[in-house]
């Protein structure tokens, strides 16, 4: 149905609703409140000095209206609760005056100061409330408020036909309400009850639907027949005793785990996931030497072009006897031409490149295996046409964002999952302090400590130009800063690096930094992940209350990438609570465990881009019962007669349509 059969909807208003993510009616009713407001009255008898208070009563008499300016106005009247008279203002409500009289009926919520008997109204409804009222609150934008929202909604409900998205068996088990109530209550609650009832439906429903795209993925990855390949792992083992390092005990099992998946008959379809720093790229290098040693091409993907360009070097160090070829955007088309005649002639053994790899012109003779390199920053899209260029070349991810592993277990249910905590060995942890900005001259001495030692430095800064309604230290300024501390110090090369950008310019610094050129990188957080700058020690963060305590961790890891002691200095003068636990542990695992309590699933699990995650109302943290609910229930329907059942069509199109886009 579109937005334009809904009655008493423009063309302006439909306009408004687009800009908000609603294009049609289905949208329209399943864009659900983020808060509710309960408007109940205050026994102001209990009522202390700065509460929220809702009280009823009669104006005393017509509102008095001061403009400060054209901008700003200030209404003020008195309200007689039958107990006493409080003194109302309510500011740029000018236009209410005309409904306020001596006498008017009214209900004023607001900020209460008790010793001037004075509310601070937010809100003014013309109307006593005798029972409380739940009042939804919508995401709205300055065009069109959550009120207009509400409206628009309940008026497309009364016209809407709402189908069924849940199974018999499941809305018996739990006694659920229907889907057409549950949306009927969201959107417009009478009782507190009736409202948790209806949300714990809707919210079930969404996990669900979640659960059964993934317990479908891993049934249809199961069914995946995978290449077979014979390969002894004596031969393994006889490369790993060859390498200049002893690997760890998590980086040996998570060989054996992929040996043992790319050596049976189903597809791989593992994520393999480390800290920051913990040797995940040593683990990627032994599978596609697996794979090569079996006959097959392997293609690991990089996300950018200076990390493809480090790993291959690496690789070319560790195989030089292997045909490795690097494919990137940046090549000049005599070698792109070449390159690719060697992948489609297979001549080509391991290709290591950027999205390059995946366009439509590279093609394979016999891929079989794909690894993404930190996957997070690839959209499924990308993963899933490189996926399509093999016969069903087995698929390995890796990321560097680990996350606790009762979640991983839930939430990768399509994917094994092998996880590398322990470190290598010689490698110092990272000490982290946090300081204030009192305390920078400490920090600019302890600066030049390193600099004098001929180590370099990063400089973190959270934003390209200063925001308009906070005050930021903006990288330009902090490079002007940074040039009159240090101006006297000799070959102290100091560079800026931004979202702004272009991708060649942030290339030529980055490689000027990784080169020793440069002393001081100041950048925004594009610092490449992953990438070895083994001289860097020390890396300054500030406004480090704005990030996650995850998104701390991994910059943290761009220091410490070597024997030397290294610093991670955290600049706040706010949370700093919050950032003392960074001071207290290097386990990145405990660290997202943290943010996780701390921060809920959104900055925990930006790695999985497949959009599931986006749920309208289900929240990961404090939905978790109910998402284990749903593994369960979702499995049992899926190997039920029920989901070949026709009465329930609309739900296996619905999950096959989605595991088919991916």
């Amino acid at each position: 149905m579109k937005l334009s059969e809904v009655k008493g909807l423009g063309l302006t208003t439909e306009k408004y609703l687009n800009e908000l993510g609603i294009y049609d009616v289905d949208d329209l009713i399943n864009y659900f409140p983020f808060r509710y407001e309960i408007i109940e009255n205050t026994d102001m008898k209990k009522a202390e000095d700065g509460d929220k208070v809702v009280i009823g009563g009669i104006c005393e008499q017509s509102p008095s209206v001061f403009h400060f300016n054209k901008k700003l106005n200030k209404m003020t009247f008195r309200l007689n609760t039958g107990d006493f008279i409080a003194k109302v203002e309510i500011y740029n409500r000018a236009f209410l005056k005309q409904k306020i009289n001596a006498g008017t009926p009214i209900t004023v919520i607001g900020k209460y100061n008790q010793k001037k008997s004075l509310i601070t109204a937010s809100d003014i409804k013309l109307k006593l409330i005798d029972e409380a009222v739940i009042e939804p609150i919508y995401h709205s934008s300055f065009k069109i408020n959550s009120a207009k929202i509400s409206k628009i909604i309940l008026k497309a409900l009364e016209k809407v036909k709402i189908e069924e998205t849940l199974p018999e068996s499941i809305i018996e088990k739990y006694n659920f309400i229907s889907r057409e109530e549950a949306i009927q209550i969201a959107h417009n609650p009478k009782t507190k009850s009736k409202l948790k009832k209806a949300l714990n439906r809707l919210k079930y429903e969404e996990l669900f639907s979640f659960m059964l795209k993934i317990n479908y993925l891993k049934s249809t990855n199961k069914k995946n027949i995978g290449l077979e390949r014979k390969v002894e792992y004596e031969k393994i083992e006889k490369f790993i005793n060859s390498l200049p390092f002893k690997l760890t005990i998590d980086q040996e099992k998570s060989i054996k785990d992929i040996y043992s998946d790319l050596t049976n008959k189903e597809r791989m379809n593992r994520l393999l996931q480390g800290d920051v720093g913990s040797g995940k790229t040593v683990v990627a290098f032994t599978s596609l030497y697996i794979n090569y040693l079996s006959g097959y091409q392997g293609a690991l993907m990089a996300p950018t072009e200076i990390l493809a360009q480090q790993h291959f070097q690496n690789i070319k160090k560790l195989f030089p006897k292997i045909n490795v070829v690097l494919l990137k955007g940046k090549m000049k088309a005599k070698e792109k031409r070449e390159a690719k005649e060697l992948i489609e002639t297979g001549k080509a053994k391991i290709i290591i490149g950027t999205h390059a790899l995946i366009s439509e012109d590279v093609k394979y003779k016999k891929l079989g295996l794909v690894i993404t390199d930190e996957q997070h920053r690839f959209g499924v899209n990308q993963r899933g046409n490189l996926k399509n260029k093999g016969i069903t070349p087995d698929i390995l991810y890796m990321s560097a964002t680990p996350i606790p592993r009762t979640y991983a277990l839930t939430l990768y249910g399509d994917m094994d999952i092998s996880s590398i905590k322990t470190m290598p060995s010689g490698r110092k942890p990272v000490k982290t302090e946090v300081k204030t900005s009192k305390q920078i001259k400490e920090v600019l001495s302890m600066m030049l400590e390193e600099i004098k030692n001929n180590h370099q430095i990063y400089v973190v800064a959270p934003l390209v130009e200063e925001s308009e309604k906070i005050d930021l230290k903006n990288v330009y300024e902090i490079e002007e800063n940074m040039k009159k501390a240090f101006r006297k110090v000799p070959n102290c090369e100091i560079a800026v690096m931004h979202g702004k950008m272009t991708p060649q310019e942030k290339d030529e610094v980055m490689n000027n930094f990784k080169n020793g050129k440069t002393k001081i990188l100041i950048s925004t957080t594009v610092i490449e992940v992953g990438v070895d700058v083994e001289n860097a020690t020390m890396i300054i963060i500030f406004d480090s209350f704005r990030f996650g305590l995850s998104a701390l961790h991994q910059l943290r890891g761009r220091v410490g990438r070597n024997s030397l002691e290294s610093k991670c200095i955290l600049l706040s003068d706010k949370d700093t609570k919050r950032l003392q636990i960074l001071t207290q542990t290097n386990d990145g695992f405990k660290v997202s465990e943290e943010d996780f309590k701390l921060r809920g699933g959104g900055d925990i699990f930006g790695i999985r881009q497949s959009g599931d995650m986006n749920f309208k109302l289900a929240n990961i943290k404090t939905d978790y019962e109910l998402l284990l609910m749903t593994k369960e229930d979702s499995s049992r329907f899926l190997k039920s007669k029920d989901f070949e059942n026709p009465k329930y069509e609309n739900i296996k199109k619905q999950v096959v349509s989605s595991v088919n886009q991916n």
